[in-house]
């Protein structure tokens, strides 16, 4: 899993099988001082993020597990959107 920011969204009129009715998002990775930092992905999205809002990204088999009984040819999917996080300083 990988912590990202929302920015932007892929539109498509044809798509594989099972697809149908898949929101795509286009997923910035960030780090936890929210830089900027690895390559772009687009992840399906079944909750309902939106462009700017900090994303909870899974890739690979564990992103097809959720889609249950159903062969879906996706790679990364969010799994939650982030209200806050919490840091612990050193001392």
């Amino acid at each position: 899993m990988f912590l990202g920011k929302v920015i932007g969204s892929v539109w498509s009129t044809q798509k594989e099988t099972g697809m149908e009715n898949l929101k795509l998002l286009i997923v910035q990775p960030i780090d936890w001082q929210e830089t900027e930092g690895g390559q772009t992905v687009i992840a399906a999205d079944r909750i309902g993020a939106g462009v700017g809002e900090r994303v909870i990204v899974s890739r690979g088999s564990v992103a097809r597990s959720l889609f249950q009984e159903k062969n879906v040819p996706v790679d990364a999917v969010i799994v939650g959107i982030v209200d806050s996080f919490e840091i612990a300083e050193d001392e």
